[in-house]
């Protein structure tokens, strides 16, 4: 595996790759890498010939008062897993490589961004995702592009990008993957001590809660279902809401396919979850 800095460095691999005839998979990173991110590794290398790991701390999705200075770095592990991983390529820039002096230009996608997430954290992070992405996509030009399904709304955002400005990149979304309780493994999992670390298990328990109340064909009980069980576990929500799973549009009905996503704090941590329900029409 190759660490490279700069995007020359990076192009130039890629092109050689392509005019050897080989496909090209990314999947965009910001470290502190764990099973979820490894499960996006493992999957580019089965389906691309090259495979490029993005490691980036981008500044743009975060705001002011949030976990910037703080997000877990640690350059020497990352690199260690996404060799034992199958990774060709580890990408690993300096943030005035991607955002040089003077960058001043802007990614926004309307309307899917301005809830949920968006609506939490701020229009600056979907922004922020939006434009990194988009230079990602512009950079290593991948055949396909892996993203975790945790993060659901950003999944959705992505596509949009991608259809919207006809980029040559099909997008790759995979399951969440858990800890054995549960829990859906994220980098900020960190900074839960012992007793957030078993509260937050309340996550997953209330949307599998509100699964099963869908499941066993109840209309009006999918959302008191999931409320049910984060109060008794103590953990007040950001968010819980039902939405479409393609338009984010709020439903109250599983028709079509429906995302219930939540964000709540933790201990000293942000996390957010998801179940897909499954509509009687697709």
């Amino acid at each position: 595996m190759r660490i490279l800095r700069t995007i020359a460095e990076v192009r130039a691999a890629v092109r050689e790759a392509k005019a050897a005839g080989r496909s090209v998979g990314l999947v965009p990173t910001m470290g502190a890498f764990h099973e979820g991110h490894l499960s996006l590794m493992r999957t580019a290398r089965e389906q691309t010939d090259l495979v490029v790991v993005s490691l980036f701390v981008n500044p743009t999705q975060f705001a002011a008062n949030e976990d910037l200075s703080t997000y877990p770095r640690d350059e020497a592990r990352d690199a260690a897993l996404a060799e034992s991983a199958g990774v060709d390529i580890l990408f690993a820039p300096e943030p005035a490589e991607i955002y040089p002096d003077g960058f001043a230009t802007n990614i926004h996608v309307a309307g899917i961004t301005e809830v949920l997430d968006g609506a939490s954290r701020g229009p600056h992070h979907f922004d922020g995702v939006a434009t990194v992405v988009t230079k990602l996509f512009g950079i290593v030009q991948p055949d396909v592009a892996y993203f975790g399904q945790k993060d659901a709304q950003q999944v959705l955002v992505v596509r949009r990008v991608v259809r919207d400005l006809d980029l040559d990149v099909r997008i790759e979304a995979c399951p969440i993957v858990r800890e054995p309780d549960g829990l859906a493994m994220s980098s900020r999992n960190v900074y839960l001590d012992a007793d957030a670390r078993a509260q937050a298990t309340a996550l997953n328990r209330a949307l599998d809660a509100a699964d099963a109340a869908h499941r066993s064909g109840e209309r009006a009980g999918i959302l008191p279902a999931a409320h049910a069980v984060l109060a008794d576990a103590g953990i007040a929500v950001e968010y819980l809401e039902l939405r479409d799973a393609e338009t984010l549009q709020p439903v109250t009905v599983v028709e079509r396919d429906a995302l219930l996503l939540v964000a709540a704090r933790v201990g000293a941590a942000r996390l957010i979850d998801n179940h897909l329900l499954r509509g009687a029409t697709r």
